[in-house]
């Protein structure tokens, strides 16, 4: 399914997962705005919890949970995009492989609020079960 934009949120929203999918965090800290957050919306897995600002997503958050993958990976694959004004929900599936060679397959749901057109907030949703099976000691 080719998701397209209707407005400028939908459209920064976008590139914005289009530029995280394809690794280039430096492209992603560009479009974060001064005072973003980050929330992932789970618990006890790794990434949980709020990160703020550029620094505290890209440096802190993104490029460790990114080394958990193969490089290149996990591509993000946006199925729906709604919008109302500047509040902009993404439903989207991620897969690829971790570092280890397993598959990752996830399903996510993103509620994103645009601001100054940057990305200000962003709440992610995915299947916590589905990770800390993946995160388990002992898991091969």
């Amino acid at each position: 399914m080719s998701v397209e934009g209707r407005s400028a949120s939908e459209q920064l929203v976008l590139r914005f997962f289009a530029t995280l999918s394809g690794g280039d965090l430096e492209g992603v800290r560009r479009m974060l705005h001064e005072d973003a957050t980050w929330q992932a919306q789970v618990r006890s897995v790794p990434g949980a919890g709020i990160h703020r600002g550029p620094g505290g997503i890209v440096d802190d958050f993104l490029k460790p949970i990114r080394a958990l993958f193969r490089p290149g990976d996990p591509q993000i694959h946006v199925d729906s995009i709604a919008s109302r004004d500047n509040f902009v929900m993404i439903e989207s599936h991620s897969g690829g492989c971790l570092a280890d060679g397993r598959p990752y397959d996830n399903l996510y749901a993103w509620a994103v609020e645009v601001r100054e057109g940057k990305i200000y907030a962003l709440r992610e949703y995915l299947d916590s079960h589905y990770v800390m099976q993946l995160t388990a000691p002992g898991c091969k």
